[in-house]
């Protein structure tokens, strides 16, 4: 098989190595079938279309809708990294899968708005398919139910997707939960990488950087408890099940 490549762009080690352990657990990828690259210090590998499966990139602290100017070195670097190698994917019609961070460069990418008009704060939401969605390839392997429990947090969201665009799920606040360009590239705004136990962990390391408010941090994550989001996560494994090659 060749292998996939997972695309971390989160500048803290710690939660990077969490993100791609969660990745490999999620997806049932071995290490030497997933390649880990880190586009906020390092540039994509020297791979093309034919020496790859498909593309997964996870989330991130990083927001594509900020003004140029309150951006950090690490973020421009990243941002620039990710539009070149969209690029590519496109052209070559190469598979992926972007989470939460994945939905703001891919929407940026194809002409979508993208803005703060639809945040949501750190927490559990009811996800349901629309009618493309319930006639998906990645979907009906994933197995998802028609409304299904997903894990946000993000202060980005689509407005307004392009026409050659397919909105594939939709929320109460974020209208555009999941779409997709083409047959093969896919984006959601809910994370398909994390379950309950990983998001209140990430969730600790990003206290103050305004998806929640810190004082309430506790009650969030006691809510989040009580609540099950296992669907999500067969979306990482059906995309390495569908494009493997």
């Amino acid at each position: 098989m060749k292998p996939f490549v997972q695309i971390a762009t989160r500048p803290e080690d710690d939660v990077a190595l969490t993100e791609r352990a969660s990745v490999l657990s999620f997806s049932g990828l071995g290490e030497d079938e997933l390649i880990w690259t880190r586009l906020d210090r390092d540039p994509f590998p020297d791979l093309h279309a034919e020496d790859i499966s498909g593309i997964i990139l996870c989330g991130s602290p990083f927001t594509v809708s900020d003004p140029a100017e309150s951006k950090s070195a690490a973020e421009k670097r990243a941002e620039a990294e990710v539009f070149r190698l969209l690029d590519r994917i496109i052209a070559e019609d190469i598979p992926f899968l972007g989470a939460c961070y994945g939905i703001g460069t891919l929407g940026t990418h194809q002409g979508a708005v993208i803005d703060r008009t639809h945040g949501e704060p750190l927490g559990a939401i009811e996800v349901s398919l629309t009618a493309a969605g319930r006639d998906d390839p990645l979907v009906a392997t994933a197995q998802l139910s028609d409304t299904f429990t997903g894990l946000v947090g993000h202060k980005e969201a689509v407005r307004t997707l392009p026409e050659h665009a397919t909105a594939l799920a939709t929320g109460a606040t974020a209208p555009v939960q999941m779409f997709r360009v083409g047959t093969r590239q896919y984006a959601t705004q809910f994370h398909p990488e994390l379950d309950i136990p990983s998001i209140i962990e990430r969730a600790r390391v990003y206290r103050d950087h305004g998806y929640f408010s810190p004082d309430e941090m506790e009650d969030i994550f006691l809510a989040l408890r009580s609540r099950t989001a296992d669907e999500p996560p067969r979306l990482l494994r059906a995309f390495a099940e569908l494009f493997a090659r």
